[in-house]
């Protein structure tokens, strides 16, 4: 079945030598050469299959025939840029405002989810005229330099960088084990409010009121400084960050604060859609397309309004009209017209239309529920079982599991989530990591997903968990029936600890059987 034009070696070679170094592929020291996928399904050029756990970027799942149908029909009929009037573009914004609140109706459609973001700082320090933008500690929100320099997870791998002074960061609220970066002052408040609730039902603390005061003194610190702020941009589940889900109710204490200093909210649902909550701007990304180049951006018609009213025409490709003449002090407005090439072209939008009628005609958000709340079932049942579990959280099939040495310290067990991830790709299962500490393992499949095939994962990561708590000499607690057994194996050492796009900062020092951790850092493209 093998679709391959090269052997693997010459693949291998011919990418090393014209792909950029910082272009990192998963599993370097072995990778997968994959030449098919269908569902939730990889194959390699063997025609050995993999299950996905990694790609929800696929979405509705790999290669369906609906959208390959929707995509190849329209670029065998039409695919031109967005200045033509075309009714797939008009059709596909009014389907995605309809799956958002009504305040949200204006669409701008681009080509990635940075992109995406990038657009939406434009927007939100065009309609408040201030520059400054808050994010969270370990956020991911784009390539691009704009983004670049409001996400924090990427500037671990800098330990010299510096923030610029428009771009303030908070600590990310948690809703488990996750280790935020607790000021002092939060903790203070964290234990006020505990104290305040002693006597009643209530014993513990309201970290999304803790939290979001985090934001609101940000803000109050920003001022006395004389600048003041645009935006505050989240992802509605932190996913690089570690599968952080914020506690109930903090996103919408962290919007009155904002809103009273005259600044916007922007929700990253780049990776997945959010809680029940309105923001002033939403952006997606790729999985609205299934990998096609498509994203979009999505506000309120006042925002939408006040950046056409500032003389600039938005598109996503630069056509600049001729420049003046040779001393000239005229400069054209026509110059900094934007004409489209891509975003919103006809083919992207069609295949987005397929995108959202499988979703529909397959109850795939329905899917999602049932199967995420089968995996969350059985990766707890783990936990009870296996001390290395520090943390199962996460919406949906969206799940992190949180890889600690012990649970009270919460010593991050890096390289014992990398051996993790080797070991499942030896049983045909493909898996990442992330986090700050890269110690938390990340299912992110498809939303054609299968009990059958959680109930596959958990089978194959129970044995795993039990090899490696036997090397560190974790002893198990209660034993669940979450797998069938396995004869033990011996730890490989011979394979260094190196995941491809899943590498680890400097752990803690890693038991002897377990395969040694390389310097490099190396950062997941999560666009």
């Amino acid at each position: 079945m093998s679709a391959e034009k090269l052997d693997k070696s010459k693949t291998l070679f011919l990418r090393k030598k014209h792909v950029g170094p910082s272009c990192k592929i998963f599993f370097s020291q072995d990778p997968i050469k994959i030449v098919k996928a269908k569902g939730q399904y990889m194959y390699d050029e063997n025609g050995q299959r993999y299950l996905d756990c990694i790609n929800n970027v696929a979405h509705v799942g790999h290669c369906h025939p609906d959208v390959v149908q929707a995509g190849a029909e329209q670029m065998g009929t039409l695919n031109t840029n967005a200045r033509f009037l075309h009714d797939n573009l008009v059709l596909y914004a009014q389907r995605l405002q309809a799956t958002l609140p009504p305040a949200l109706s204006v669409c701008y459609f681009v080509n990635s989810g940075s992109e995406a973001n990038d657009l939406a700082l434009r927007l939100a320090r065009n309609f408040t005229g201030h520059d400054d933008i808050i994010t969270l500690e370990n956020a991911y929100h784009g390539h691009v330099s704009s983004l670049i320099d409001i996400s924090p997870y990427k500037h671990h791998q800098l330990p010299d960088a510096e923030l610029r002074p428009s771009v303030h960061v908070v600590s990310a609220a948690p809703g488990g084990v996750h280790r935020s970066r607790i000021s002092s002052n939060l903790l203070h408040r964290l234990q006020v409010q505990m104290c305040t609730e002693a006597g009643t039902e209530r014993t513990t603390p309201d970290p999304a009121a803790a939290y979001a005061d985090d934001v609101r003194e940000l803000i109050d610190r920003a001022h006395e400084k004389g600048r003041k702020i645009a935006a505050f941009i989240a992802e509605s589940l932190q996913s690089c960050g570690g599968q952080v889900v914020p506690p109930a109710g903090y996103f919408q204490q962290v919007a009155a604060h904002l809103r009273r200093a005259g600044a916007l909210v922007i929700a990253d649902e780049v990776q997945l859609q959010g809680a029940d909550f309105v923001p002033d701007i939403v952006t997606m990304g790729k999985p609205i397309g299934k990998r096609t180049p498509v994203s979009c951006v999505v506000t309120t018609a006042e925002v939408a309004q006040a950046f056409a009213s500032s003389g600039m025409e938005y598109f996503n490709t630069v056509r600049p009209e001729p420049p003046p003449p040779p001393g000239s002090a005229l400069i054209r407005a026509s110059a900094l017209v934007q004409i489209p090439q891509f975003g919103g072209n006809p083919v992207s939008c069609a295949i987005g239309l397929a995108v959202l009628d499988v979703i529909g005609k397959e109850d795939l958000q329905g899917n999602a529920v049932r199967v995420g709340r089968r995996l969350s079932d059985l990766l707890e049942a783990l936990k009870r079982k296996h001390p290395l579990i520090g943390d199962v959280r996460g919406r949906g099939l969206f799940i992190g599991v949180e890889l600690v040495k012990d649970r009270l310290t919460l010593t991050p067990a890096t390289a014992e989530a990398q051996e993790v991830i080797y070991k499942l790709k030896e049983e045909k299962i493909l898996l990442s990591a992330d986090g700050p500490h890269r110690n938390v393992l990340k299912f992110k499949p498809p939303m054609c997903f299968t009990p059958e095939d959680a109930e596959l994962v958990a089978a194959k990561l129970d044995p795993v968990l039990t090899e490696l708590e036997e090397v560190l000499g974790l002893k198990p607690l209660d034993v669940p029936n979450v797998g069938k057994d396995r004869s033990k194996r011996t730890l490989s050492d011979e394979r260094q600890q190196h995941h491809d796009g899943i590498g680890a900062p400097h752990p803690a020092s890693a038991p002897k059987r377990i395969r040694k951790e390389t310097n490099s850092r190396i950062t997941p493209a999560a666009d």
